[in-house]
């Protein structure tokens, strides 16, 4: 079987690993192929990760070009498409999928229908509002990476399926005790786009670094970040090669959210790579969040700022503590939230269209 990737980002972004590549050797052991077609490609990722966009008249040359592949194109058995063909584009082009005649595979893991059912824009929601329905109609099977996600393909689509987003547990593994005993260090990672979500906690990072023997570890948050810099906080850059390693060297994961409907749709990522790593975690009462942590047993839900510093606070002082709900947290994500848990679940949902 070969499965041609209508992707949104080349291979080096986060989504597009989590999503498809790291199931790769579990394909191709089940004997299907996979060719990526990203719309934007890795040197694309490597320049928002750096703050600089692509130029319009690029991106209208990709644009083009992806619709040449889903006219002239069919050399494969199942067509994947990750988020939307065509961003920013009615729903009429969403259509074009159905022109290559064969099933096709939705995946997302990101509410990308609020981009425009939700938009401030009155004009957009008119005409995007509904743009993902033709495709979600038309879709063999729908890949969701969360219970917000799925409820919004539901209505659309009868073949839809939570396929949480996971991480490699054989890859993600927990640190040796560092030796002698160094600093807590409270660990972020993420990307430019997600940086702002920590922002209304720095004030409250700022006053730990200044008053506990802590460390703060932000990794991915891009040159914007610099300017939000504060003795203690480390700005480390982001590295496929360097990802785990850097996680591994956190004592506490933390994931802020705003209560919306945009973050909703987040599958809690962060969380399961902290917690496959033994990492106890404290991150907003917010979608996929409230499922992952179970409270007082693998972290803490923080709301308001008073609760991130009670729920901080308590961490950082019992190291008895952070062990425990580390170890916690390992086994969730052992169970619920690991690679060869779910790849067979994906392999299996693959052939049945076959």
């Amino acid at each position: 079987m070969k499965i041609l990737a209508f992707l949104k980002y080349g291979t080096l972004a986060a989504s597009t690993r989590q999503r498809l590549v790291q199931y790769e050797p579990f394909l191709a052991r089940a004997g299907i192929e996979v060719e990526y077609l990203p719309l934007l490609d890795n040197d694309h990722v490597r320049r928002l990760a750096a703050g600089r966009r692509a130029s319009p008249t690029e991106v209208a040359g990709r644009y083009s070009k992806r619709i040449y592949q889903l006219l002239t194109r069919r050399d494969f058995d199942l067509l994947w498409v990750h988020c939307e063909l065509f961003p920013y584009l009615p729903g009429l082009f969403e259509r074009l999928a159905a022109a290559t005649g064969k099933p096709i595979v939705f995946d997302y893991d990101d509410a990308i229908f609020h981009m425009y059912d939700a938009s401030g824009n009155r004009v957009v929601r008119a005409l995007l509002g509904k743009k993902l329905q033709p495709l979600l109609r038309r879709a063999s099977l729908c890949l969701c990476g969360n219970r917000y996600l799925l409820d919004y393909a539901s209505r659309f689509s009868p073949d839809a399926m939570l396929l949480p987003t996971v991480v490699d547990t054989e890859v993600y593994r927990p640190a040796e005790p560092r030796t002698p005993p160094a600093p807590v260090t409270i660990g972020w990672i993420g990307s430019p786009s997600t940086w702002p979500y920590v922002r209304p906690l720095l004030p409250l990072l700022r006053e730990l670094a200044e008053t506990r023997d802590v460390r703060i570890r932000v990794v991915g948050a891009g040159p914007g970040a610099r300017a939000d810099a504060f003795p203690g906080l480390d700005l480390v850059e982001w590295s496929e090669e360097s990802e785990v390693e850097e996680v591994r060297a956190m004592d506490i994961g933390i994931m802020p959210l705003p209560d919306e409907t945009w973050a909703k749709g987040k599958c809690g990522y962060k969380l399961i790579q902290y917690m496959a790593c033994a990492l106890p975690v404290v991150a907003s009462p917010v979608g996929v969040n409230c499922e992952i942590i179970a409270t007082g047993e693998n972290g803490f839900l923080a709301g308001a700022q008073e609760e991130w510093r009670e729920a901080l606070g308590r961490l950082i002082g019992d190291s008895e503590l952070r062990r425990t709900f580390g170890a916690a947290g390992r086994r969730r994500a052992e169970e619920r939230y690991s690679l060869k848990v779910h790849a067979p679940r994906l392999v299996e949902a693959l052939r049945s269209l076959a």
